[in-house]
């Protein structure tokens, strides 16, 4: 079973059941991955309309599930590879500086924020200066980081928007249960605070912020 985007064309989705095949499985079959990945955390054989993000490396996918099916959905190819680089280019616009994928990737760990921060971060990183081909130094602040990702996080949350839109009978629902934000490009910092701003609507990491809201949930209806 290999889980795919749900947005794939027929070419891409033939080009990855060939090359399970040719890594040597006998049979391949492909599955659409909107709310498979936070399937322990939440409730989508319930009635109730759930909404799930999974920003990956190359593609961020919303979907609202219900009764074990999609609803509707939207997806963009926009990810984590995005955001890398176009920390890469607002490197080199800014400081003259080429850095690679794997530097704009740990320089986006390390003091990466989707908001800007009440105390800003920095780090000190090198590269190869573009003009003199010399090795360079620079200082970057995570309010820079936070520019630089604003394009591809923009793009990330007109596709939420996009699909927020299209909710009808279970619109309610969303608002009042949040969504569920997974894969790896929901690790950026603070980016369910910016999903919950700009949207309206309650933005939880799956697993432990998912789970201690359902709690906080729980012990309100106990006593009320």
């Amino acid at each position: 079973m290999i889980s795919t985007p749900k947005g794939v064309t027929s070419v891409e989705s033939r080009a990855v059941h060939d090359a399970a095949m040719q890594a040597g499985a006998k049979a391949a079959y492909l599955i659409r991955a909107a709310g498979g990945r936070v399937r322990r955390w939440v409730a989508i054989g319930t009635p109730t309309g759930n909404m799930v993000v999974d920003i990956g490396g190359g593609t961020t996918e919303a979907a609202v599930v219900s009764m074990n099916d999609i609803v509707v959905w939207s997806s963009v190819r926009v990810g984590g590879i995005r955001t890398d680089e176009s920390i890469m280019a607002y490197v080199r616009k800014k400081y003259n500086l080429i850095i690679g994928e794997q530097t704009a990737e740990e320089i986006k760990i390390t003091i990466g924020s989707a908001l800007p921060l009440p105390e800003e971060l920095s780090m000190r990183y090198a590269g190869r200066d573009q003009v003199a081909g010399l090795p360079k130094t620079i200082t970057l602040t995570s309010g820079e980081i936070t520019e630089a990702m604003a394009e591809p996080l923009s793009a990330i949350i007109g596709v939420l928007k996009q699909t927020l839109e299209k909710t009808r009978g279970v619109g309610a629902d969303i608002i009042d249960r949040g969504m569920v934000l997974s894969g790896g490009g929901a690790m950026l910092r603070n980016i369910d605070r910016l999903v919950t701003k700009e949207t309206g609507v309650p933005a939880f990491m799956a697993n432990t912020r998912w789970r201690a809201w359902r709690s906080a949930r729980a012990g309100r209806w106990r006593t009320t």
